[in-house]
């Protein structure tokens, strides 16, 4: 009796809120579209295919004869379309409302395109917790697919892993599909013949078995060297799906759903939180995360059977490990309690649109496929939130409403980013400027509501597991050029000529990367006091940029004490020491943060007084360190600084530049596609040195320097007698080109 088995093919074509028009564009180009065409040309292998929210926009928009293209796949049940979250949101670090809310508008879209409502949802980055169920069931959902490392986690052995598994939650049910690691890996990176002989493996006679590939559409083309390997030379897919034409006597292609209507589950299991393998290993910290992928790989290598124990960590520790990350993640869920106290109106639909972009799930963690560095993404996603929390706002103005987080104007004082210590908040109709007292009562956000740029949206540059891995490979690159002729590495295929996976393959987009690397000692907050020598001439923006500078003082990182608050002002204070003269000195220091202006024009003010004990003379420069995110990576003409004594007027340089200006009254710094200038008055006169602040990080791209920002010191030197003071004032009065919301109408 000829064995029989049945496949089920799940595509997740995926691009995020705020990715550029001309990335979509060359993905589609070299991924989707080609896709597409396959099976057209291939009736007989059904699929199912998941398109994120932006996507479907993007090609309804852009492409729209592709909509009617899978209109057509879809109507002739070839395909099947997947929903899920319409933005693609870590469902499970959503509030309950928003994660039915972004799932029925995911469904709804769907079924206006297509035709049907869709029954299976695809979770992102495949984060599972156990309460899901309820929400998938309650929005209409039947079934999800996860990877086999979930199933694993539920102690389900290898062998039962072809098929179908029921879990439940509060009485709601939820099937499980499975996806088979080794066929997530031999497609499209293994020879076709070897998952025809890997399927044939594991048929049955009674045909009841079904495997399960659940996986990334973008690697069917748009990852590196996989465009020639499934579509050019290689030609990986169309051998493939002949192949699956030509063995469909005992080799069905099947659309989940359609599994479901015919085949009972295999059993029933229950799933601890988990993810994918390697998003269980990026969110370790970073000793940690090389340790256990040591353990993994060679685990995996032996083939150890107790490799199927070994689990990471829990997806949520992200906002442990990346502070920013916990900042965005505790600004979503204060703009969703905003939006959701708003009256059922146009207005509350715009703001709940932009509250599930803003909760696009790529900055809320850090891995190859995506995270919080990517920094047009991450302005992209703070730039919605600020548009829900501004349009709610303005909602309980005009309706003289006390909101959920407090009035929309003026003072709120509260542990908003949920650390156990208390944060201040001002708010204006202008701007939201948020302040940590307990972390050297720096400013964690300034955004600004009309053009919605968050300002002070500069990541920390941090050890990375990945690091290492670079640090390894020029090592390596470097030994093996000093003895071995040039291309004689082994490239992106294996001994046996199969491409690579993604997750094998170094690249490095410039050579002497690992000599870039440099990591921050304290949070990137605005206006962190630093107290330098007295001979800080020679602490140029290169020893800024590369941490060389003795800090004197215990006033960058500690905390200070909130001493007045009102609706357009706060008082901190610290008394701490300050290293000088061989010996500690006291020295007290007073940060004054004022803020006002209208809704174009807010401005905020810092003024800071020192003052010294009664021991001896101190002398040291005070300087307030800035970092600024103006987009202006990759020397953006639009993005600058402006200096007022060039020899024909102001002179500019990129904002992503560095230099160095003494004797400084006024500076200017903006971009001009955001239609956003910032104007900065010094006093007394002031020394500036800015600098880029650059990460170095790893994608599916390769290992690259990516821009996060700026970072500016404004310098002052201070000579103090005994019990004297010394005050210095920075104002940044900030114009706007235009307002967002108006122009929404």
């Amino acid at each position: 009796m000829t064995r029989r088995i049945s496949l089920a093919l799940v595509l997740h074509n995926h691009q995020p809120v705020g990715n550029f028009g001309w990335i979509i564009e060359e993905v589609f180009g070299r991924a989707y579209e080609p896709m597409i065409g396959a099976l057209e040309r291939h009736p007989g292998v059904r699929v199912g295919l998941h398109y994120t929210g932006p996507l479907l926009e993007w090609m309804g928009r852009e492409r729209p004869d592709t909509i009617q293209r899978l209109r057509a796949l879809v109507a002739r049940d070839q395909v099947e379309m997947l929903g899920g979250g319409l933005y693609e949101p870590i469902l499970a670090s959503l509030p309950e409302r928003d994660r039915r809310g972004q799932l029925m508008r995911m469904s709804s879209e769907l079924e206006r395109t297509f035709g049907a409502r869709p029954r299976g949802a695809w979770l992102a980055e495949r984060v599972w917790e156990p309460a899901l169920p309820g929400d998938l069931a309650s929005a209409g959902y039947e079934w999800t697919v996860l990877d086999d490392n979930h199933l694993r986690s539920a102690s389900v052995p290898e062998d039962a892993m072809w098929g179908t598994y029921t879990t439940d939650d509060q009485g709601e049910l939820l099937t499980i599909f499975g996806t088979e690691q080794r066929l997530r890996y031999l497609i499209p990176f293994g020879e076709v013949e070897a998952m025809i002989d890997h399927l044939r493996d594991n048929a049955s006679e009674d045909g009841h078995r079904l495997g399960i590939m659940g996986d990334d559409g973008e690697k069917f083309g748009a990852w590196p060297n996989t465009f020639d390997h499934c579509w050019g030379k290689g030609q990986w897919i169309e051998r493939c799906f002949s192949a699956l034409e030509e063995n469909a006597d005992w080799l069905t292609t099947t659309t989940p759903s359609a599994w479901l209507d015919r085949e009972p589950p295999l059993g029933r299991i229950y799933l601890p939180t988990s993810s994918y393998v390697e998003m269980s290993q990026w969110v370790l910290p970073t000793e940690e995360s090389n340790l256990f992928g040591q353990l993994l790989h060679r685990a995996q290598e032996q083939k150890l059977p107790e490799a199927r124990f070994l689990r990471g960590g829990f997806w949520r520790n992200f906002q442990r490990r990346y502070s920013e990350v916990n900042s965005l993640h505790k600004q979503m869920l204060r703009a969703s309690r905003k939006a959701d106290s708003m009256p059922d109106d146009p207005d509350r639909d715009r703001a709940l649109d932009h509250l599930y972009q803003g909760q696009s799930n790529d900055c809320y963690w850090h891995g190859l496929f995506g995270g919080i560095y990517i920094v047009h993404m991450r302005m992209a996603t703070l730039a919605h939130l600020i548009a829900a929390e501004d349009l709610a706002d303005t909602w309980a103005r005009e309706a003289h409403r006390r909101g959920p987080g407090g009035w929309p104007d003026g003072l709120s004082i509260q542990d908003f980013d949920l650390d156990g210590l208390d944060e201040a908040l001002l708010a204006t109709p202008g701007q939201v400027v948020m302040v940590d007292p307990a972390t050297g009562g720096g400013i964690s956000s300034w955004d600004l509501r009309a053009s919605r740029v968050a300002l002070a949206s500069v990541v920390r540059r941090r050890p990375e597991a990945y690091h290492q891995t670079l640090i390894d490979y020029e090592d390596r690159l470097a030994a093996e050029s000093a003895r071995a002729p040039a291309g004689s590495g082994s490239g992106d295929h294996s001994e046996s000529g199969a491409l690579k996976s993604i997750h094998d393959i170094v690249t490095v987009k410039e050579p002497g990367l690992s000599k870039r690397l440099q990591y921050d000692a304290h949070e990137r907050l605005g206006g962190l006091v630093h107290i330098l020598p007295s001979d800080a001439e020679r602490i140029d923006a290169d020893a800024l940029r590369e941490c060389r500078f003795e800090e004197l003082g215990d006033f960058v990182a500690e905390p200070f004490e909130l001493t007045e608050a009102t609706d357009e002002r706060l008082v901190l204070r610290r008394q701490g020491r300050v290293h000088v003269t061989g010996q500690d000195q006291p020295l007290s220091v007073s940060k004054t943060l004022s803020v006002g202006g209208a809704r174009l024009d807010p401005w905020l003010e810092l003024a800071v007084t020192v003052e010294s004990g009664a021991g001896a003379a101190l002398e040291f420069e005070l300087a307030l360190g800035w970092d600024i995110d103006l987009m202006g990576g990759g020397g953006n003409p639009a993005a600058y600084y402006e200096l007022p004594h060039g020899d024909d007027g102001p002179s500019r340089s990129p904002h992503d530049g560095s230099g160095d200006a003494a004797d400084l009254e006024r500076l200017w710094f903006g971009n001009e596609d955001a239609g956003v200038r910032v104007d900065v008055l010094l006093n007394p006169p002031a020394r500036a040195t800015w600098y880029p602040i650059e990460t170095v990080s790893n994608s599916e791209a390769g290992f690259e320097r990516i821009y996060q920002g700026s970072g500016m010191f404004l310098r002052w030197p201070m000579s103090l007698a005994p019990g004297a003071s010394g005050t210095v004032e920075a104002r940044f009065t900030v114009g706007q080109a235009r307002d967002l919301r108006a122009s929404e109408g």
